[in-house]
């Protein structure tokens, strides 16, 4: 099997089609119903440019249909609030964090129950954040406390815009309190850890430019898929380290049941998110360095995961909900790490 291994060199693994083009959508007119907008979070461009034709020759040569699919990219907070805001026309999304599919649902944009209209409360793969560091790891960073070293540049971005972000921010206070710090001690490694950070970019794929192809920063705090494909990618010059622990991210999937914002056909914005769940759409899953919620689609598609202790949001919050509610509102523990950071 192809194994993502420690923070050796991994370019082998997505050596096929990494390309880093993306179509990204914005204003779009409204298109007819053989188009579907799929507003999507940062890094997951390379993903989509893989699943796209895939499903649209299966769903032609079931349904006689020939769809385009145009894809949309960002951080992934940003996305949702441009769809509610009516400046991104939306078929599906397909988000980085829960949350912001639900803030598409108090919005009347989604259903009620719309994580329970897909397998796995729809969420068709699993994730982390990992770190990205320069060839040989010279800082030696292996763990979130080494992130602390004085003088050290980390690379992430803003919790506030960005799923990378606040999963970072998460996986940093949960490697903190569920290794026996308090959470006074959280607080603290967050306030330290953004003064780290020279600039927050908005997005998790402005932030890994401005790694790889600016070479600012000794580390990039990003999504596991990301990492690797900034590793094949970077011609030997990066390398991936997994950190002991790290938070257990779910994006998800949904489509767009108001036909104030869908302007595809409700049966072609189902079938697209239905598709990821199934078995090729899960084997591409795993190619892309995305983990499948169905394990076996890993192993068909011949692709080993390291193993890293992945911490669920339930052991720092009552879910992801509360999570964002405690985390990221304008009065949450991120914005008091920010403010210190400032003092």
């Amino acid at each position: 099997m192809a194994r993502f291994q420690g923070w050796l060199n991994i370019g082998a693994v997505l050596a096929a089609g990494a390309g880093l083009s993306a179509i990204v959508a914005s204003n779009l007119p409204a298109g007819n119903g053989y188009q579907i907008v799929n507003v999507s979070y940062d890094p997951t461009r390379e993903l989509y440019q893989a699943i796209n034709p895939q499903f649209v020759a299966f769903y032609e040569k079931e349904s006689g249909r020939h769809l385009v699919i145009v894809q949309s990219h960002g951080g992934s907070t940003r996305q949702a609030r441009r769809v509610v805001d009516g400046e991104q026309p939306a078929d599906v999304a397909t988000l980085g964090l829960a949350p912001d599919v639900d803030a598409l649902r108090k919005r009347g944009l989604v259903a009620p129950d719309w994580a329970d209209r897909l397998p796995n409360h729809a969420v068709p793969y699993t994730s982390t954040i990992v770190f990205v560091v320069r060839h040989g790891n010279p800082h030696r960073i292996r763990d979130w406390p080494d992130l602390l070293a004085p003088g050290l540049e980390v690379i992430m971005p803003d919790p506030r815009t960005s799923g990378n972000g606040k999963l970072a921010a998460l996986a940093a206070w949960a490697a903190t309190t569920t290794r026996g710090g308090s959470e006074d001690d959280a607080v603290n490694f967050l306030r330290t850890l953004f003064r780290q950070v020279p600039v927050f970019d908005e997005g998790a794929r402005g932030a890994a430019l401005r790694f790889a192809n600016l070479e600012s920063g000794d580390v990039h705090l990003t999504w596991e898929n990301e990492a690797i494909r900034e590793a094949a990618e970077s011609g030997g010059k990066l390398d991936i380290v997994y950190p002991p622990v790290s938070i257990l991210a779910e994006p998800s999937v949904a489509w767009i049941d108001s036909d104030k914002v869908r302007k595809a056909s409700l049966d072609d914005a189902r079938a697209y998110v239905s598709f990821l769940f199934s078995d090729a759409g899960q084997e591409t899953i795993a190619r892309r360095g995305y983990r499948p919620y169905r394990p076996e689609a890993a192993r068909q598609a011949g692709v080993e995961f390291p193993p890293i202790t992945l911490v669920p949001v339930t052991a720092i919050a009552r879910d992801w909900t509360d999570a964002y509610d405690r985390f990221f509102a304008r009065d949450g523990i991120v914005e008091a790490a920010f403010a210190l950071r400032n003092k």
